[in-house]
């Protein structure tokens, strides 16, 4: 039994380990990261905090409603109706009900409620901010390890050509066919290509470590990312930078954010203003008690209750000027806000079109690199050129595909952070 458990143990624990290491998808890296960031958790936080404050300002229409009891006893020498002094020993005890709601205030409550919604827009434009910022900081750094993966295979690619060209040399120099001074420069060429491996190892590391700590994982060296199957499935997708603009105004939370704050500073020149007005309200009262365990015949009322402001020492007027100007600047706020929105969309939409030109130019250079390659290796077994000749001609070819490998990703990340503009 003992036995049997140990490898049901091992089984699953070969599952996890399994599981832990299978590659992960885009969309699995940016679900995570979105629900392990500690910045999105605290704007939720905040989120739910302008939620209450906007049901509150809802619950201040209706009536407030209230009791009250109290018990008291006096000792002592007291006078008594005809004047004569007697110890008396006295109970008294009063309970009531009240209630109370506001008529008309100038409309305060309701533009309270309207700014109130207001900030809760602003927060929720602000959350997905952050989750934007997240999902490009994600693709960003996803992207960086797909390119440094496809590197790293550049660089054992060509160091495995020269290893076994080495062989082959090797191969020629025990038969007497090549002098063995001719197979130095090969192992020189293999030393640089060995270090260029390792710097490309390094910077995978680097990028998956960078791309772990964005997702708050403990441990980056159980990651591993897939190549997404639609990875340049956008790239006849590219729209003029005015299309994407005016997506971007529709959509994008920083604009909504500052139109939101514009509606909460206008609403709260409204609520300044409802100061001028007249406040009325409402009211009702019951209440009875006990008297020496007598009881006191229960009393109500209901009445109403103007309050009209007259002169405040200028408070008012000085509230309302002072959010007037607050609407200005929020308004303002809005112009900055789309203006930089064009900015960056123009941008970003010209970083794209000379991304695309980039890279089909170093396409068409690692074609004429390969060419160039392929005649050095013909001119060198026969005879024609030498193994430095040939060499330089493979690392030519080796940083041309490096600059189509760095383009093409490059042209990915432009046309995503396009993709999220819109």
């Amino acid at each position: 039994m003992r036995k049997t458990l140990i490898i049901i143990g091992a089984f699953l624990a070969t599952l996890f380990v399994s599981a832990q290491q299978q590659p992960w998808t885009l969309q699995q890296c940016v679900d995570t990261a979105l629900n392990n960031n500690r910045n999105i958790k605290q704007k939720e936080l905040s989120r739910k905090v302008n939620e209450i404050a906007y049901q509150q300002a809802r619950y201040d229409l209706l009536p407030n409603f209230s009791g009250s009891a109290s018990q008291s006893w006096s000792f002592g020498r007291s006078q008594i109706s005809d004047g004569t002094y007697q110890n008396l020993n006295v109970s008294n005890t009063s309970f009531g009900l009240s209630s109370g709601i506001t008529l008309f205030d100038g409309l305060r409550m309701k533009y309270n409620i309207d700014a109130r919604m207001a900030e809760l827009k602003i927060s929720e434009a602000g959350l997905e901010k952050i989750r934007q910022d997240i999902i490009l900081s994600v693709s960003t750094a996803f992207l960086e390890v797909l390119l440094n993966k496809e590197l790293l295979q550049i660089s054992v690619d060509q160091l495995k050509l020269t290893e076994s060209r080495i062989e082959q040399q090797k191969s020629l120099v025990n038969h007497g066919r090549l002098a063995e001074g001719e197979i130095y420069e090969l192992l020189a060429q293999q030393s640089k290509e060995e270090l260029s491996r390792t710097q490309a190892e390094n910077a995978l590391k680097l990028s998956l470590l960078d791309l772990a700590q964005i997702l708050e994982l403990p441990d980056y060296e159980q990651l591993d990312i897939v190549v997404p199957a639609d990875l340049m499935s956008n790239e006849l997708e590219l729209l003029n930078a005015e299309a994407v603009y005016k997506s971007a105004l529709m959509s994008r939370p920083e604009v909504k954010s500052a139109e939101y704050q514009l509606q909460s500073s206008e609403k709260n020149v409204q609520i300044a203003k409802s100061a001028y007005f007249p406040t009325l309200s409402f009211g009702a009262n019951i209440g009875g008690g006990y008297y020496n365990s007598v009881s006191t015949p229960l009393s109500t009322s209901i009445g109403f209750n103007l309050s009209v402001p007259i002169f405040n020492k200028m408070g008012t007027r000085s509230q309302v000027q002072t959010a007037q100007l607050n609407a200005e600047s929020s308004r303002l706020n809005v112009d900055n806000t789309k203006l930089e929105l064009r900015k960056t969309v123009q941008q970003a939409y010209f970083n794209a079109v000379a991304a695309n030109a980039k890279w089909n130019s170093a396409k068409k250079s690692e074609v004429a690199s390969s060419e160039a390659y392929r005649f050095a290796n013909q001119k060198y077994e026969g005879g024609r050129a030498t193994v430095y000749e040939l060499y330089q001609a493979k690392n030519n070819l080796s940083q041309a595909q490096s600059q189509v490998i760095q383009s093409k990703y490059e042209y990915v990340f432009r046309l995503k952070i396009l993709e999220l503009m819109k």
